[in-house]
């Protein structure tokens, strides 16, 4: 037999190449190639930080804290005290000035006259003298908006100063700050958006806190002996998942105060209100223990200690999440923990 033709050898050189060609496109990370033929709930349970919905939910988490981080530091701090307001007005409320007596006391017309003269440009509105004849008048002026009380000598008629305590004053203040930013119903408004950016906070971080099914456990704890960077996103992470339910509690309960209209129409739309109501409605109940949930002042002192504590989670989570912005962005760090 004669040899084979030599052209009939140039398609195998040919088809051998193109093999060579077809196995050279392979992607150079088989875990890539994998990860992109996987469903989006797949990915989601094994490889979630390649999803761009996840990478876009982490920079709303991002760049929301960043922007509301100071914020929610002011707000959870003065919360944190006033969890124990009524100790604090109890303990700064002012006990009664005794005064000296000689004579007949002033009677309220000179008593106004001398806060007056005391206080150019004030409305006197009320002048209380108590019966005891040793303890210092009581009179409320006015100017404007703002109202003071102070005491007065009853005999002299000098000026005794604030009726109430620096303490008590500025437990005061810190209330009207907590629950209105010291700007009446507008402030309160602001808070009410402020707590809807927290729910935000609240969602997106429990999306993103999702590492993986291979992973979960390791975000529940803190890995103590890793480098700072690492450790810093333990303990956002670890913190953030094991306090969720307080810090949503917490964001709701704001929305509520700021905005109860829209709450309790959704009460009454489930529960309407009947012509003779004998017993509270349940969404009625649930709404007020939203409040009291949101306060802490509901079982003693351990639960006070409790909510106090855990109302300084929120600026914890925000100086560890600022840490991390700095390290990404600032110093243009490893983003390896995305």
């Amino acid at each position: 037999m004669s040899p084979e033709p030599a052209r009939s050898r140039t398609p195998l050189r040919v088809a051998s190449t193109a093999h060579r060609v077809s196995v050279g496109k392979k992607p150079a990370s088989f875990k890539q190639w994998a990860s992109d033929r996987m469903t989006f709930p797949a990915r989601w349970v094994r490889n979630p930080q390649s999803l761009w919905v996840r990478k876009a939910l982490f920079q709303v988490h991002l760049w929301t804290g960043i922007g509301v981080g100071l914020y929610v530091l002011l707000i959870c701090v003065s919360g944190s005290v006033l969890v124990y307001r009524s100790e604090l007005l109890r303990t700064f409320s002012k006990r009664p000035t005794i005064v000296a007596a000689s004579g007949q006391p002033m009677a309220p017309e000179d008593l106004t006259k001398a806060a007056q003269q005391a206080y150019p440009g004030y409305q006197v509105i009320e002048v209380w003298q108590p019966k005891n004849p040793n303890q210092a008048a009581e009179i409320s002026l006015k100017r404007g908006q703002g109202t003071t009380i102070r005491l007065f000598h009853p005999y002299s008629g000098e000026d005794l100063g604030n009726k109430l305590r620096v303490g008590y004053r500025f437990t005061m203040w810190l209330l009207d700050f907590h629950d209105n930013l010291l700007f009446g119903h507008s402030g309160r408004l602001v808070n009410g958006f402020g707590a809807l950016l927290v729910v935000l906070l609240s969602l997106t971080g429990a999306v993103i806190w999702w590492p993986g099914i291979k992973k979960w456990r390791r975000s529940l704890t803190i890995g103590w002996r890793a480098n700072w960077k690492r450790l810093n996103w333990d303990l956002h992470s670890a913190v953030g998942f094991w306090t969720f339910a307080f810090v949503f509690m917490w964001g709701i309960s704001g929305i509520y105060f700021a905005f109860p209209d829209p709450f309790q129409a959704v009460v009454d739309f489930f529960d309407p209100l009947a012509s003779v109501q004998r017993q509270p409605r349940v969404g009625d109940t649930m709404l007020a223990w939203l409040a009291r949930l949101h306060f802490g002042r509901f079982a003693g002192w351990s639960v006070k200690a409790l909510w106090a504590v855990f109302g300084l989670v929120p600026p914890f989570l925000f100086v560890t999440g600022a840490l991390m912005w700095w390290n990404r962005v600032i110093r243009h760090g490893p983003r390896q923990f995305e």
